[in-house]
């Protein structure tokens, strides 16, 4: 069980964070890879069955695994047991963990989010705790600035999602008039400027390399989202990835 066979799972299953794990500094790339392994797995969790208790189960079975493994090796497992180390060894909050696999509970159903609050507090329950996580697992201490890097990117992320959830019958937007959509976007700018005044891993923060521009588009013509077309162009995913490699900077 090692990080090259978390990494291969990101690449299929997540390819902008595998490019954004590709341009971490090499150090940081193993703890980066489990993590995402992990989240792409409680990502895929929730639509790998038609039947609602067995997805459920298969959450269960993480937040089960996740408590176990903080405190000694389970059952090897690809993606299971380099995450109890990585857990053990760099102190991993398992509020969290087990807060990640809690959220995705929304996905297997219908019901839209009661309110804003309710969105807001699972992005940061999904994307929020993910960045915290591997920030400190690259070094860094300041969990309420990856916090709010971390939902910022779940937001842009979740915005470009809109449509295939609409798709799948699901609710995704409270509001989802162009207005309400732009100022979504605004406040998470708003989180990515508190993030910028801190001194994030360079490494973790690489996963939010297309957030600012995404969350841009979004503020400025929110009539995209509703129609898929949130998209930025290549050379400007290029250039962002380029730049915060080199400066950290997003």
């Amino acid at each position: 069980m090692s990080a090259e066979a978390c990494a291969a799972i990101v690449q299929r299953a997540d390819p902008e964070r595998f490019t954004a794990l590709m341009a971490a500094p090499v150090a940081d790339r193993p703890a980066l890879a489990v993590l995402y392994a992990f989240n792409a797995e409680l990502a895929r969790a929730p639509w790998a069955s038609k039947e609602p208790m067995i997805a459920e189960m298969r959450l269960q079975w993480w937040r089960d695994t996740v408590e176990a493994e903080a405190s000694s090796p389970g059952p090897a497992h690809e993606v299971a047991s380099p995450l109890g180390k990585l857990i053990r060894t760099k102190a991993l909050p398992l509020d969290l963990l087990d807060g990640m696999a809690q959220a995705r509970l929304w996905d297997i159903y219908r019901d839209a989010h009661e309110d804003e609050a309710a969105l807001w507090a699972y992005l940061q329950a999904t994307g929020g705790a993910l960045m915290a996580l591997s920030v400190q697992a690259t070094g860094g201490g300041d969990r309420a600035a990856a916090l709010a890097l971390g939902t910022a990117q779940a937001l842009a992320n979740y915005l470009r999602a809109v449509p295939a959830l609409e798709d799948q019958g699901r609710v995704p937007l409270v509001d989802g008039r162009a207005e309400a959509v732009s100022a979504l976007a605004r406040k998470g700018l708003e989180y990515m400027d508190i993030a910028r005044k801190a001194k994030l891993p360079r490494g973790a923060g690489m996963a939010a390399y297309l957030t600012r521009p995404v969350l841009e588009l979004a503020r400025r013509q929110p009539q995209l989202v509703a129609a898929g077309a949130l998209e930025v162009p290549e050379f400007t995913r290029r250039k962002n990835l380029l730049w915060q490699s080199l400066t950290g900077r997003f």
